[in-house]
């Protein structure tokens, strides 16, 4: 008798290369985002959500997109979040999105997405430290310095 029957090995690799530096706030997360996340091309084009996965250190080991959207919004997976997270092993998050339309402020579904990213991160004991929101023209909103998180 053959088993035609597979189980998958599941395999996870950790290799990560942190920046240099520690994230020390919302004007160091935003140069980074500029700088080496958001493409100046493309951040006036549609919605992007993405996520920076921190260590315990606050150093970045790494980014990664969540959801691309359209004009005006995307659909965001908590579960990707998280999954995310958790095979990155990081202990902590800062979430972002950028407004083509240039608008710093957050909306009420960006305040209600935070909310439930703040909540699904208590579950894990992950940290969500901003939820910072980018703008094509040089500017941003930050969650934290605003005292909404």
């Amino acid at each position: 008798m053959t088993d035609n029957n597979y189980i998958s090995e599941i395999q996870l690799k950790y290799k990560p290369k942190p920046i240099s530096d520690s994230i020390k706030g919302s004007q160091d997360i935003y140069n980074l985002l500029i700088s080496k996340v958001y493409d100046e091309d493309t951040i006036g084009y549609k919605e992007t959500f993405k996520i920076l996965l921190l260590n315990n250190a606050n150093k970045v080991i790494g980014y990664t997109t969540i959801a691309e959207g359209g004009l005006t919004s995307t659909v965001v997976d908590l579960r990707v979040i998280l999954q995310t997270a958790l095979v990155a092993n990081a202990t902590s998050i800062i979430a972002t999105h950028n407004h083509p339309s240039g608008v710093k402020g957050p909306s009420i579904q960006d305040d209600m997405l935070t909310a439930k990213i703040k909540e699904a991160c208590k579950a894990v004991e992950l940290r969500l430290l901003d939820h910072i929101i980018v703008t094509p023209e040089d500017g941003y909103y930050s969650y934290c310095d605003d005292g909404k998180l």
